[in-house]
């Protein structure tokens, strides 16, 4: 029975691996998309996000089975219910990859309005943060956690620099409003993707340590 479960564990944690890794493509393709001008690889990234929300179907479902059959306690449970809302989040990452897209669809007609610099660089941080904190969560390692909480913080930072130069570039010259706004979703976009994978580490944090911590700060008392 306990060799049952844990073969149940090891497949649900196999399986969120599997939707962090088609969150992150999409998150990648997406960017490349935008950067690169390509519809095509734009709306790979929009027809993608159905294999992302069948993988979400597909481990919610196994969640429920294992709350339900195996009855698990601590740390097992712990896991359990991190897996359960870390899925959530990749499948809204996967969303806010779709969200890019369609604005990279948008853009890929005319030049950019000004030199993409600031949104790649919060796209590679994202990406990272969500490899952290998937590498966090496979190994229960709450310490890795620590760089993903420090660069959401990077990444609100640029967010607010993105939006401010483009506010400026639409102040100068109302005919880029259209383009301007596109951008500006993007960047915000890859912000809430930031504060999806931050929700992730905290998860993790929950899981390891048994402590609860929102946004990055404040700790309450241990749970059971």
């Amino acid at each position: 029975m306990q060799r049952h479960f844990e073969y149940e564990l090891d497949g649900l944690k196999s399986n969120i691996i599997k939707i962090a890794s088609l969150a992150e493509e999409a998150i990648a393709q997406s960017i490349k998309a935008l950067l690169e001008q390509r519809k095509d690889i734009a709306e790979q990234v929009i027809a993608f996000d159905r294999q992302i929300d069948e993988y979400e179907i597909v481990i919610d479902n196994h969640v429920v089975d294992i709350l339900a059959l195996q009855q698990p306690v601590a740390i097992d449970l712990r896991f359990i219910l991190a897996a359960s809302k870390i899925n959530n989040d990749l499948e809204r990452i996967g969303d806010h990859a779709v969200n890019i897209a369609q604005s990279a669809v948008k853009l890929a007609d005319a030049p950019h309005i000004k030199p993409l610099v600031d949104i790649p660089i919060m796209a590679e941080t994202t990406k990272q943060m969500l490899r952290d904190a998937i590498d966090a969560f496979i190994h229960k390692d709450a310490q890795k956690c620590r760089a993903v909480l420090i660069n959401d913080d990077v990444i609100d930072n640029l967010n607010r620099k993105v939006v401010n130069d483009l506010v400026e570039i639409m102040r100068k010259d109302p005919g880029t409003i259209d383009k301007a706004l596109d951008l500006i979703r993007v960047s915000r976009n890859l912000e809430r993707v930031a504060d999806l994978t931050t929700n992730i580490a905290e998860q993790v944090i929950f899981m390891a340590e048994a402590r609860v911590v929102k946004h990055g700060t404040g700790l309450t008392a241990k749970q059971g």
